[in-house]
């Protein structure tokens, strides 16, 4: 069975099926809704029901609050239709936003590699056209035995649409890294479905670029950076890394040389826990720390682009915007997981986007 989805205030009609999402139907109709964690955590895809019946899944009580269901307001990524619909949202389009729709992929993975000892890189083939995507968006990874996927970003240029690569940190007691870590092998399938996201370099702004990273996060801005690059963007673009110690720190080697051969990129490493009295002549500390001690705490002008830990992206949003670097022109990728529970849930004082 399947039902009428109507969105306004686009006007656009589509259907979607009795056990289907919301938001799926929408991306996978080719419209975009605003979303981020897909599990029903962040509230990113709060929309409201205008018309209709839903069944509201599992969405949290912390991300979509009882008065809030009273009022007829549900999660996207998580309700269901049980009748025709009309649903509002907020749906800002933005110039530089290129819009996939979401599909499904089976791809065959190609090599395994330990980038660092906590994070691996897993190459991964698909067929035919393979997957479109903008620099900066993540795929949905299923984990065999689990009910939620895992989210990923997509850490190659889109170019490369038909060999795509993740970075994937193991997180201790986690299910679905464990699985990719230790049991994924070359010749193994892997199913996932994306391309999501709207964490994208501003490409019509003339600004200077500030990507800021941390851990596994390296991947969206690292994707950002090589496609930048490759199409022969001049603006300035720094990108601050940060990770716990060299060992950790993966790319760098890369990043070194992609700033000897590009005028216009500048690396800044930092390691927070490096050993004392290592080789590393680096900065020392934070990556929010680092991105002060370059820019002489002052970062007006500019785009930031954060991607990491919600720790850190706290840290940088703080640290930017003592620098004078304000919301309108500060953009955020953190995934939130089930383990992350409702503290993670809480909405950063500083910064209503997040």
């Amino acid at each position: 069975m399947s039902y009428q989805l109507t969105i306004e205030p686009i006007g656009h009609t589509i259907e979607i099926g009795d056990e289907q999402t919301i938001l799926d139907a929408c991306l996978r109709a080719g419209v975009w809704l605003p979303h981020a964690c897909c599990h029903g955590l962040c509230a990113t895809c709060k929309v409201q029901v205008v018309d209709g019946e839903i069944e509201h899944g599992n969405a949290s009580p912390f991300a979509l609050m009882d008065f809030e269901r009273d009022e007829r307001k549900c999660l996207a990524c998580c309700a269901t239709a049980q009748s025709d619909l009309t649903i509002e949202a907020d749906i800002d389009e933005d110039v530089d936003a290129r819009h996939f729709p979401v599909r499904d992929f089976t791809g065959r993975v190609k090599d395994s590699i330990d980038l660092t000892p906590t994070i691996k890189g897993i190459f991964v083939e698909l067929d035919g056209e393979g997957i479109e995507f903008q620099a900066g968006q993540y795929v949905n990874v299923q984990i065999p035995g689990e009910d939620t996927p895992r989210a990923f970003s997509l850490a190659g240029k889109p170019g490369s649409s038909t060999l795509i690569e993740l970075n994937v940190r193991r997180v201790p007691g986690g299910k679905g890294t464990g699985y990719l870590h230790e049991a994924l092998k070359p010749g193994d399938a892997l199913r996932f479905t994306g391309p999501f996201g709207r964490f994208f370099v501003r490409a019509s702004d003339p600004q200077p670029v500030i990507l800021i990273a941390g851990g596994s996060g390296l991947s969206s801005p690292r994707s950002m950076l090589l496609d930048l690059l490759d199409e022969g963007d001049t603006r300035p673009i720094t990108l601050v890394y940060g990770a716990r110690d060299r060992a950790e720190l993966y790319y760098h080697d890369e990043f070194v040389a992609l700033a000897e051969r590009h005028a216009n990129f500048t690396y800044v490493p930092a390691l927070s826990n490096e050993a004392e009295g290592s080789a590393w002549e680096g900065f020392r500390g934070f990556v929010h720390e680092a991105a002060k001690a370059h820019f002489g705490g002052d970062f007006r002008g500019h785009k930031a682009y954060l991607c990491g830990p919600p720790v850190m992206i706290e840290a940088s949003i703080r640290a930017l915007m003592q620098g004078q670097l304000f919301e309108r022109d500060i953009y955020t990728e953190k995934f939130l997981s089930n383990a992350d529970g409702a503290e993670a849930l809480a909405k950063s004082p500083l910064f209503r986007s997040i």
